[in-house]
């Protein structure tokens, strides 16, 4: 049995893991989109580390698409197996991947269009989308979703559990039960580990120990701010920037899990009376659509939110909130001075409605730019973390005046110390452990940080690396 690493190795995107067992039936967890400008990584989405046709079956932790999202163009190169997922995974799946088909025709007639004027000399190749819209429902037909806590047999060799792994709606660790020649072996995977204590979503549950883990390290060199911390430095941003500057609180938020969770915590400071009486807009049809499915998978809340229910039954909607469809909605809010707290997408800043938001409101010192995750070095949020002084929006420079403030608190992936608590039942049982999902210098750190915890043969695989499992 072998597995290799196609995505996400080194890199905080584009998950995608290859499992072939002795029999050669393959599994691949995850099918992620590299979002990112890295020129190493220029054609990772438009090519394979294998055959699609040949791949047997596809198992997958979550909905976010540097998880989800080459799924239609994995199908439409030949996959022809099963995708297994939760319930809610599937449900949010329907909306993210033909937004992401949408998104990239939009991006090619874009490009193409500014290469037709060009002259001759200096035109590019025209491009393609990986998939359109019309790839997306094929894709869809081949989910077979299961329920967490429950062994769905995929052949006799392999049966899958799914375990709640808190990140967004519907994300689960996978564990793989393999047997071959009368012997169990089992294959561990955490996709995206959540963290506890988070308002929507239940507290990520350990997974059953394993011989082999794949880990996630995206934040294997820091610890999050707490809870208490975090509600009182978000309500001095927005009572700085809006009240007493009288300026924009820009957010950009994924438009699953993150503007849901920040929409709930403003629902609560609202109905507590501590919420400034200010316009709040979410900006992005996506979140729209993800929103109503939240509302759909009660099964995946906590208890906190239960009891808010019992109180409020909306936890994502209040007097001054309005969800935003219309473009034309979308552009008003460019042209008007007054103050808001707008909350778009994309998270990472490098595509959506959030850059034109950036580009009507960066170059002035009366608004604030909250960036609440990771974004990746090479993305627009990546600089703007890094502290650029000027960012090209839409092929100009805008030097950046507004202030520009980070709460990594609102993160979604666990710290070190969550990684370590999720995983720290499988000493005993594991024979290697491998980081994937983080960048080179924190997954060093975390290699560090989890030996002095007791775990010695911890592993950083590179892309496209193949490893024998005995």
């Amino acid at each position: 049995m072998k597995i290799q690493f196609c995505g996400a190795a080194q890199q905080v995107t584009g998950s995608a893991h290859l499992l072939t067992l002795d029999s050669g039936y393959t599994i691949l967890l995850d099918c992620g989109l590299y979002q990112g400008r890295s020129k190493d990584m220029a054609n990772f989405n438009s090519s394979w580390f294998f055959k699609p046709a040949q791949v047997d079956c596809l198992v997958l932790s979550h909905a976010h698409i540097d998880h989800c999202g080459r799924i239609p163009k994995l199908v439409k190169d030949g996959f022809s197996g099963d995708i297994i997922s939760t319930h809610a995974t599937r449900s949010l799946c329907a909306i993210m991947l033909l937004d992401s088909a949408k998104i990239q025709e939009r991006d090619a007639e874009y490009f193409n269009k500014r290469q037709s004027r060009k002259k001759k000399k200096s035109r590019k190749a025209l491009r393609t989308p990986l998939y359109t819209s019309d790839d997306v429902p094929q894709a869809m037909s081949q989910f077979v979703s299961t329920s967490y806590e429950r062994w769905h047999e995929i052949n006799k060799e392999v049966s899958v559990l799914f375990r709640d792994a808190g990140h967004i709606l519907g994300s689960a660790s996978v564990t793989l039960k393999i047997t071959q020649d009368g012997k169990e072996t089992f294959v561990g995977f955490t996709g995206d580990i959540g963290r506890p204590n988070r308002p929507i979503l239940r507290d990520p549950k350990p997974m059953p120990p394993v011989d082999y883990l794949i880990c996630e390290s995206t934040y294997g060199d820091k610890d999050h701010d707490g809870k208490p911390a975090e509600i009182e430095k978000f309500l001095s941003i927005i009572k700085q920037t809006c009240i007493e500057k009288k300026g924009k609180l820009i957010i950009p938020a994924f438009s699953v899990g993150r503007t849901q969770e920040i929409v709930y915590m403003l629902d609560q400071m609202e109905s507590a009376g501590r919420l400034p009486k200010i316009p709040v807009y979410v900006d992005s049809p996506l979140a729209v659509n993800a929103t109503a499915i939240f509302g759909s998978h009660p099964e995946c809340y906590d208890d906190d939110l239960n009891e808010y229910l019992l109180i409020d039954d909306d936890p994502f909607g209040f007097n001054t909130l309005t969800y935003v469809r219309k473009v034309e909605v979308s552009k008003s809010l460019n042209d008007s001075s007054d103050p808001c707290i707008i909350i778009s997408s994309s998270g990472m800043m490098n595509a959506g409605r959030v850059r034109h938001h950036l580009f009507n409101n960066i170059d002035n010192e009366k608004n604030t730019l909250l960036i609440v995750g990771y974004c990746s070095p090479d993305t627009a949020g990546g600089m703007l973390r890094n502290g650029i002084e000027k960012l090209k929006l839409f092929g100009e420079w805008k030097p950046v005046l507004m202030d520009v403030e980070i709460m990594d608190s609102f993160s979604a992936h666990a710290d070190r110390g969550e990684i370590y608590d999720f995983i720290r039942n499988q000493k005993k049982s594991l024979k290697k452990l491998f980081l994937v999902h983080g960048e080179i210098d924190r997954q060093k750190a975390l290699v560090d940080y989890l030996g002095k915890k007791g775990f010695k043969k911890v592993g950083i695989p590179a892309l496209a690396e193949t490893e024998e499992l005995s």
